[in-house]
C-alpha cells in the first residue's frame, strides 16, 4: 500500500522504522505507522497512570486526514490504519513472526490442487455502531431485534464491492489476479455474481483462486477483503463511514472524525477477543491529524501525545539524553521509499536519464544525515532481508542501481551528446511530495545531489496529501514521492 509517512523508503531508503504492530492492544500499538525514528512511552505508563475506574485513553497522531476509511477504496496506510482496526479480515499477518493467523476465520482448509480455500468465521461477532446520545457503543439489531452478525454473506458483498467497477476501487487489482473471474469482473465482462466467492452458509467463505500461491492466505486476509454492511453502503452511498453513519465489528468502533483535524475510536466492547485479535486494553484512541513532525515531538514532549516522530533535528538530542533515548524505539519495516518519474513527460522519457538521477542520490548520505535512524539503502525496489523470494544486487549486479553517485555523470552526458542538447536545453524539471518536514528535507538534499552530480536545477513543490493522491491519479509530475509497504511478505507485492 502506499505510504503517507516521511520516514519510509526510495530508490532511496528501502528500510524504515515502525513503531508498534497489530491491533491496539497491550500487545502493540498500531499495525500501520511507519516511523523513522519513533519514540514512544511505555503502553505501562500510558495506561497504568490512570486509576482503575478511569478511562484509559491513548494520544496518537495520523499525520494528516486519512483519504477514506471505505475498506474498498482505501490504498494508503493512514486510512488502511483505522480501517483494521474497524474491520477485521478473514486472516492476519503476526507482526512479530511474520505468519498468517487468524482473523474473522477461526480455521480454513485447502483443496489439494491449491485452488479452494474454505473459511469457517466465527458466529458470534456482531455489527456495532457508535451512539452519540448514549456515548456507547450498541449492537445493530436485526428485523426481528436479535444482533445482526457478521456472516459469509457480508464477506462476500465486500469483496465482490471491491472488485466491481462501479466501485472504482485502486487496489482491486490485487484480488482480481487471484480470485476466479476476478478480471472479466472487474472489466465489466462478467457480472459480479460470477466472481469465485460464495457463501456455503451463513459462516463458511469459499474462495476459488486463478492458480496456487502461497501468499493466498494473505491476500484473502487484507483491508479490501473484509466484510462489509450493505444496508448501510446502499442507504448511505459515499458517505456510509461518516462517524453518524458506519457501522463496524472490529475491535474499535469510530466515535468521531472531525475532517482535517481529529479522529477517535472507542473500545467495542462486543469483540470478546481471540489469541490473534485480542480485546483492546484502552478504551479510548484519540488521533490527532498534525502534519508537521516538530509539532506531534512537541506535544510528545508537553504530554499530549504518547507517540511521536523524531525531528531530524532533535534525534541527536535524543539520542543523547539518558532517559529520551530509553523511551525509542526502532525495528524493521517492509517498505520502500522512492521517487518516481513520469516516462511520458521529457526528459524522463529516456531511460538514461532516470537512471542518472537515480545514480546521482547518495542513499547513504541521506540516511546518515537526515534520517538518522538505521535506514538501509535501496538499490532494487523490494527490501530484500525480509521479503520471500525478492532479488539481490550480488546475484543481479546489472539490475541493481549503482551505489556511487559518481557513475551517474557519464551516463547523463551520453544522454545530453545522443540527443544534441545541452543542460540549458532541458525542460524545467519539477521534483513534487506531499507535505511533511522530512520529505521537504529529503526532498532539499536530492535537489542539491542533482545540482552538484549532474548540473541541473530542479524545483520542489509539495501538496496536502489528499489533494496529492488525487493529483498523481490525474496529471503526475516529472518526479514524485511515494513509498510502498508490504501488504504480505512476498517481492510478489513489490
Amino acid at each position: 500500500m502506499f505510504q503517507w509517512s516521511p520516514f519510509v523508503y526510495i530508490d532511496l531508503v528501502g528500510h524504515l522504522l515502525k513503531i508498534l504492530g497489530g491491533f491496539l492492544t497491550m500487545k502493540k500499538v498500531t499495525r500501520l505507522i511507519s516511523l523513522s525514528i519513533a519514540i514512544m512511552l511505555v503502553l505501562g505508563l500510558v495506561i497504568g497512570a490512570a486509576g482503575a475506574q478511569d478511562e484509559k485513553v491513548l494520544h496518537l497522531n495520523l499525520d494528516s486526514e486519512p483519504p477514506t476509511l471505505d475498506p474498498s477504496l482505501a490504498t494508503d496506510t493512514t486510512s488502511v490504519q483505522v480501517i483494521t482496526e474497524l474491520f477485521v479480515g478473514l486472516t492476519r499477518l503476526h507482526e512479530v513472526d511474520v505468519v498468517v493467523e487468524p482473523g474473522m476465520a477461526t480455521d480454513w482448509e485447502v483443496s489439494e490442487d491449491g485452488l479452494t480455500y474454505t473459511f469457517h468465521l466465527m458466529d458470534n461477532v456482531s455489527w456495532v455502531r457508535y451512539d452519540a446520545d448514549s456515548g456507547e457503543v450498541v449492537q445493530v439489531m436485526d428485523d426481528e431485534g436479535n444482533p445482526r452478525l457478521v456472516t459469509a454473506h457480508d464477506f462476500v458483498y465486500g469483496i465482490r464491492k471491491t472488485l466491481d467497477p462501479m466501485t472504482a476501487a485502486d487496489y482491486a487489482y490485487v484480488p482480481a489476479e487471484w480470485i476466479l473471474n476476478g478480471d472479466a469482473v472487474n472489466s465489466g465482462e462478467m457480472p459480479v455474481e460470477d466472481l469465485g466467492v460464495r457463501a456455503v452458509d451463513d459462516f463458511t467463505v469459499e474462495i476459488t483462486a486463478t492458480s496456487p500461491a502461497s501468499f493466498l492466505p494473505n491476500i484473502f486476509g487484507l483491508w479490501f477483503m473484509a466484510a462489509q454492511p450493505s444496508w448501510v453502503v446502499e442507504e448511505h452511498g459515499d458517505f456510509w463511514t461518516e462517524a453518524e453513519n458506519i457501522q463496524s465489528y472490529g475491535p474499535f468502533a469510530l466515535a468521531e472524525w472531525e475532517h482535517e483535524d481529529s479522529l477517535v475510536l472507542v473500545k467495542n466492547p462486543f469483540w470478546a477477543g481471540t489469541d490473534s485479535v485480542p480485546a483492546p486494553k484502552v478504551d479510548r484512541i484519540e488521533f490527532a491529524m498534525i502534519t508537521e513532525v516538530s509539532t506531534a515531538f512537541a506535544n510528545f514532549e508537553a504530554g499530549t501525545l504518547d507517540v511521536s516522530a523524531v525531528p531530524s533535528a532533535d534525534i541527536d538530542r535524543v539520542m543523547a539524553d539518558p532517559e529520551m533515548s530509553e523511551l525509542v524505539f526502532i525495528s524493521p519495516l517492509g517498505c520502500t521509499y522512492y521517487y518516481g518519474f513520469n516516462v511520458e513527460k521529457e526528459p524522463f522519457t529516456d531511460a538514461r536519464i532516470r537512471r542518472a538521477f537515480s545514480i546521482a542520490i547518495d542513499r547513504q548520505a541521506i540516511i546518515d544525515n537526515i534520517l538518522k535512524g538505521g535506514q538501509e539503502p535501496a538499490y532494487f525496489f523490494s527490501r530484500q532481508d525480509i521479503l520471500t523470494a525478492a532479488p539481490r544486487a550480488a546475484d543481479y549486479p546489472d539490475l541493481a542501481i549503482s551505489s556511487n553517485p559518481e557513475d551517474a555523470l557519464p551516463i547523463f552526458e551520453e544522454y545530453l551528446a545522443d540527443t544534441g542538447q545541452t543542460r540549458e536545453d532541458l525542460p524545467t524539471i519539477t521534483l513534487m511530495h506531499n507535505e511533511s518536514e522530512f520529505h521537504s528535507l529529503i526532498a532539499q538534499a536530492v535537489q542539491q545531489m542533482w545540482k552538484e552530480t549532474l548540473g541541473v536545477d530542479v524545483q520542489i513543490q509539495s501538496q496536502e496529501w489528499g489533494t496529492y493522491l488525487d493529483l498523481l491519479d490525474e496529471d503526475p509530475p516529472q518526479i514524485f514521492r511515494l513509498g510502498w509497504c508490504q501488504d504480505y511478505p512476498d517481492a510478489h507485492n513489490f
